[in-house]
């Protein structure tokens, strides 16, 4: 039976046992710098782009000859080998891995990978990249020509400067290989700043160590007031925001947390879903300040700090999957209807109301602009150590579901 060899490379060279193999195949199928090493066989070359002509190029040929597949390192290490076992029989697939880039980049860079946070960029987006990687003590990037070292670093740097977090600044390392296995080979090591001005070549593997802080609290859900910062008491209430949450379900993808005040939701949500990027927009300088504050305390770097007012200041971002109101500045319909606009499908609003005219006018609001709504009316009352007795204010919280 023909087979579809996979074949993964780590050398300039081929091994002996890669010769064999590819000396049996009648058609190649690789990327264009690996078109020098098939020159010495007779089989016919066939790019890999596009991917969907290839692999079905491939499928056929195998019917009646071999045909190999080259790719770099571990074919099955974020390679074309997942890609080619999904749309082949694995019945007639052989992996042949190689070492990977990742692991010859930790080799060059002394450090163990085990324990690394590792991560792709290429031919993907991600909307917040420092989320992604600030949150991890070490982490083993792939780029692309778009995510490329110099672009990654900047992107950091302008996020940290922006929450004011100079001590991260100073001692995040970077460190990218190049040209791994070539005699251009080199590897760079330096700071933030360095790397955002360094231009690198597009075969390459990053390392970003970020030291390990210790926090004040732990991570998780029960924070309360009094660890998170926040101004003359302007702040959801533990037992509010611990109901909020349960309506926002927090999970992944994109939260808008619009009057995003101290910020205690959006630290909550972040907590509980290290994997979502929240846009928390505050037009008090005193709240932004709060927000990046807990930003930093916390090391929630997931949360992107949007000083301004709704429903001018989401404009420019993402489409959200969770949008929480818990203040609207006067402008509820314009922002509800924003909402509306660009929430996802199977997105959540969740809006608190305290006052009576936003208790009257949010569910109707929620209505028109095509929300299932319920609600639910929480009364919160607390006693001390003394006995002493607080009766808070009620508040609803409206949920609103696409």
């Amino acid at each position: 039976m023909s087979k579809i060899f996979v074949i993964g490379l780590s050398q300039p060279v081929l091994s002996q046992q890669q010769t064999e193999l590819l000396s049996d195949c009648e058609l190649i199928i690789g990327t264009a710098r690996f078109k020098n090493l098939c020159k010495p066989f007779s089989a016919s070359f066939l790019p890999v782009s596009p991917l969907n002509t290839a692999l079905q190029t491939a499928k056929n040929t195998v019917e009646k000859a071999n045909v190999a597949i080259l790719a770099s390192g571990d074919p099955l290490f974020f390679g074309i080998g997942r890609r080619i076992l999904e749309e082949c029989d694995p019945n007639k697939v052989e992996i042949h891995p190689a070492l990977s880039a990742m692991q010859l980049a930790c080799a060059l860079f002394k450090t163990s990978w085990d324990d690394a946070q590792i991560s792709t960029l290429h031919g993907r987006t991600h909307c917040h990249v420092p989320g992604l990687l600030l949150q991890n003590h070490k982490n083993i990037l792939f780029t692309d020509s778009l995510n490329s070292p110099d672009t990654i670093a900047g992107q950091i740097l302008q996020y940290l400067e922006l929450i004011g977090d100079t001590i991260l600044i100073d001692s995040i390392r970077v460190q990218v290989a190049e040209d791994i296995g070539l005699t251009s080979q080199h590897v760079f090591t330096g700071t933030l700043q360095t790397a955002a001005k360094t231009i690198f070549s597009p075969l390459n593997v990053v390392c970003i160590t970020v030291p390990r802080q210790e926090r004040k609290t732990s991570h998780g859900f029960g924070l309360t007031e009094k660890e998170i910062s926040h101004s003359r008491g302007l702040i959801t209430k533990n037992e509010v925001r611990a109901i909020t949450l349960h309506a926002l379900k927090p999970k992944t993808g994109i939260l808008w947390d619009i009057g995003g005040g101290s910020g205690s939701i959006s630290i909550e949500s972040a907590q509980i879903a290290p994997e979502m990027t929240i846009y928390a927009i505050e037009h008090k300088e005193e709240g932004i300040k709060n927000i990046m504050a807990n930003i930093r305390h916390f090391g929630c770097y997931n949360i992107v700090p949007v000083f301004g007012k709704a429903p001018s200041a989401l404009v420019d971002l993402p489409a959200p999957d969770r949008v929480f109101i818990g203040g609207s500045g006067g402008f509820l319909g314009q922002i509800v209807e924003t909402v509306a606009a660009r929430l996802k499908t199977g997105g959540r609003l969740v809006i608190n109301g305290v006052i009576k005219k936003t208790i009257e006018t949010a569910p109707v609001i929620m209505h028109d602009n095509g929300f299932q709504v319920t609600s639910s009316r929480v009364h919160v009352t607390r006693r001390d150590e003394n006995n002493k007795e607080t009766i808070y204010n009620p508040i609803t919280i409206f949920t609103g579901k696409r």
